[in-house]
């Protein structure tokens, strides 16, 4: 602690922050962030009783909006954080998703709900690169594989507290509650970040480009939006069509555009690394039949078992403690080969899982025998294999370039949980929703979708050149382009090394 003093003027102390401080605060607005991705899960029942004379398709995007928007905007955010300032970047993003929170909690209608939903996506966006790159620059590096394990629990505490406490909050008062306690959390962190977090310095990096950010969200957008809407407006209506194939071209226009432009909205170079584009293309395809397995998970036990919203809250949450267990055993006692085995050992566990909820559940409660110990499963199953794909993408690409990489790994993983509710959406548009056959399908679904990304995954296996120190270590002043866990594994970078 300094002291200066002024010509007639008090004390005035300076702290130096402190790494512990700063991977608090970082660590609690990360938590908030990716509560946001599975606590909505198990108020979704609730959403269905307050308006239920919206289709299951539309209600859908009150989770594909915020899965769509942080998707796209994880890498441009980080590039933003590192222009504009990491501290600087990160509090107005927290600020911002306080705000989008309270916009939720009091939304009137169905359509302010999906609005404040994306824009509440986009503070996320900006939340995590930012808190990784703070954390990154802030611990020293003896301790920066400890602090980024640390970092990465905070994200798996919160995949494995959301349905029980987003159960509990709806239960007390409404699914409205799910979103009101982000705002007093939110602002304790935000006095806590304007006290203690570091001051920015300039780096001089470019500026993320807007344009191709644009066109890359608005493409996902539509692409989802179409497959979402499909049954309701018609396949081969002039709509759906439109809307699905102008989210290809936008799409594509937008990768195109990231091949040329010096600040990419997409790294698309990192793809030219076989490695990296297999854990790319294997999170795509085992993040769409996750996140349908976790959205139909609760909607199931409250539509077709008729439990309470807490109850179903409850009957997922041993599947998200296993996920969590799994991610840091897998994380920290398995090698680097060791963890990118686990991606098809754990994919193709998932499938046992979903082929096992598809032959086992039906309109009788068979909660001991059949749900809990496949759910049980399947959480173990996406832990393991959740962790061994963000250690797969950390590794096969520079170190200076890890950050940007896993975020990219992630934003895979996002696109495809849009698609995946999307697909959630549809089956249950043409089966109904309060019997179980929908369901049951659901789950097929899944399993197949994680038997495809478990044979996209057998790509990581070959060996590949034993990664030096400095082509592994995260640089004192880490480019903060995404972040280096997700909701449903431990850190990518906890194993020691």
């Amino acid at each position: 602690m300094k002291e200066t003093r002024g010509a007639g003027s008090p004390t005035i102390r300076s702290v130096a922050p402190r790494p512990g401080v700063v991977l608090l605060l970082t660590c609690g607005a990360t938590f908030l962030a990716f509560l946001d991705t599975t606590v909505v899960n198990v108020a979704f029942p609730a959403l269905r009783t307050s308006y239920p004379d919206t289709s299951v398709a539309t209600l859908s995007w009150v989770v594909s909006s915020y899965a769509v928007v942080l998707a796209a905007l994880l890498t441009p955010a980080g590039r933003l954080a590192d222009v504009l300032g990491r501290k600087r970047v990160f509090l107005v993003s927290l600020l911002l998703f306080t705000a989008a929170s309270a916009a939720n909690a009091l939304a009137p209608n169905i359509e302010a709900l999906i609005a404040a939903r994306a824009v509440q996506g986009a503070a996320a966006a900006g939340m995590i690169p930012a808190a990784l790159g703070l954390v990154l620059h802030e611990t020293p590096p003896e301790k920066r594989t400890v602090a980024l394990g640390v970092w990465g629990a905070a994200a798996s505490a919160a995949a494995a507290a959301g349905p029980t406490l987003g159960g509990v909050l709806v239960e007390i008062d409404s699914w409205r509650a799910v979103f009101l306690i982000n705002v007093p959390l939110g602002l304790a962190l935000l006095v806590g970040g304007l006290r203690s977090l570091p001051a920015d310095r300039p780096t001089g990096r470019q500026l993320p480009d807007l344009v191709g950010t644009l066109v890359v969200t608005l493409g996902i957008g539509s692409f989802v939006g179409g497959l979402t809407e499909g049954s309701e407006w018609g396949w081969t209506s002039g709509r759906t069509l439109s809307a699905l194939l102008g989210g290809v071209m936008l799409a594509a226009y937008g990768l195109y555009r990231s091949r040329r432009h010096p600040a990419p909205a997409v790294e698309t170079g990192l793809w030219q690394n076989r490695t990296f584009a297999a854990a790319n293309l294997t999170s795509l395809l085992a993040g769409i039949g996750m996140f349908a397995w976790l959205l139909s998970g609760p909607l199931f036990c409250a539509t077709v078992w008729r439990y309470s919203v807490l109850d179903a809250g409850l009957a997922v949450t041993p599947g998200a403690v296993t996920s969590a267990i799994a991610a840091i055993i897998v994380g920290k006692r398995l090698s680097p080969a060791g963890q990118r085995a686990a991606v098809p050992v754990g994919l193709l566990m998932f499938t046992v899982t979903g082929v096992w909820m598809y032959l086992g559940v039906g309109a009788e409660r068979e909660f001991l025998q059949v749900w809990l110990p496949a759910g049980a499963l399947g959480g173990a199953a996406l832990g393991a294999a959740m962790t061994g794909l963000s250690t797969a993408a950390a590794m096969s690409v520079p170190g200076e370039k890890f950050a940007t990489g896993i975020g990219l790994n992630t934003t895979a993983r996002q696109l495809g949980g849009a698609l995946g509710v999307a697909a959630t959406a549809v089956i249950l548009a043409e089966r109904g929703i309060t019997g179980p056959l929908g369901f049951r399908e659901i789950f097929l679904f899944s399993g197949i979708a994680a038997a495809v990304a478990a044979l996209s995954g057998l790509a990581l296996l070959r060996r590949e050149p034993t990664p030096t120190a400095a082509q592994t270590a995260a640089p004192t002043d880490a480019p903060t382009d995404a972040p280096a866990a997700d909701g449903h594994g431990a850190a990518a970078l906890t194993t020691d090394r």
